[in-house]
């Protein structure tokens, strides 16, 4: 995890709250503006409806299994997926590069359930899960591409933790934040998770408000985007809002 002073400890919970009540669609659309078009990860979906999740990101590397190293044996001490599950930390999300292959399982329900325990905000990854009904039940967000009952060592070596990889045809560096709703999950630069949050809230009072007068019958016209008419309405609304 990124070294932090208790006081960046803070901020950072809170803006990972804020992260959390807007939505990954909103996310996109504030990174675009800065240049970020591919942070939406492709076809990573969470196992469980209404999962909502923000953290740090902590990066799990598989590579293809070979048959000479991934003999089903596994040193808890030496292999590399273990290692990752013990280190961990409260706050992170644990991101896995599984190239995309659902032909087996990244990790199953105990090895999930270690990483629940240790205080992570989530499970990430572009494989598949094992055990996925019992790990939808854990109180821990849980997104892949799908599910497989094998085990990991039939197609996966687990190489390197908490360095850059790919996950959904998205570069995830460790450190990244990495926020996750109902449709997906989307990252974001360090650096930039504050601003984006502050920019995201806005944004979603905005629509909430047009969505109101789309709702009351307003055609888009004007209103979607908000003309210089509709931008006036909507301070006064957020002024009798705000009372």
């Amino acid at each position: 995890m990124v070294s932090q002073t208790k006081g960046e400890a803070v901020t950072f919970k809170s803006i990972y709250e804020q992260l959390k009540i807007a939505s990954t669609a909103t996310l996109t659309t504030v990174l675009k503006r800065r240049g970020l078009h591919y942070t939406f990860m492709h076809d990573v979906t969470p196992l469980r409806e209404n999962s909502r999740m923000a953290g740090t990101a902590f990066t799990l590397r598989y590579i293809p299994c070979r048959e000479d190293l991934d003999t089903g044996e596994v040193d808890n001490l030496t292999d590399v997926q273990r290692l990752a599950i013990e280190q961990v930390s409260e706050g992170e999300v644990l991101v896995v590069d599984a190239r995309g292959d659902t032909r087996a399982g990244i990790m199953g329900d105990i090895l999930s359930t270690r990483v629940q325990v240790r205080g992570a905000a989530g499970i990430v990854t572009d494989g598949a899960f094992r055990d996925s009904p019992s790990i939808a039940e854990l109180d821990i967000p849980a997104y892949a591409r799908a599910m497989n009952a094998h085990s990991n060592k039939t197609v996966h070596h687990a190489s390197e933790l908490q360095v850059p990889i790919a996950c959904g045809g998205v570069a995830v560096f460790p450190g990244d934040v990495i926020v996750g709703d109902g449709e997906g999950v989307v990252v974001i630069p360090q650096g930039l998770a504050a601003e984006v949050a502050d920019e995201a809230i806005a944004q979603e009072e905005k629509e909430e408000f047009i969505l109101q007068k789309v709702h009351s019958g307003s055609s888009i016209l004007g209103v979607y985007p908000p003309d210089e008419k509709t931008m006036a309405e909507y301070q006064a609304w957020r002024v009798k809002k705000d009372h």
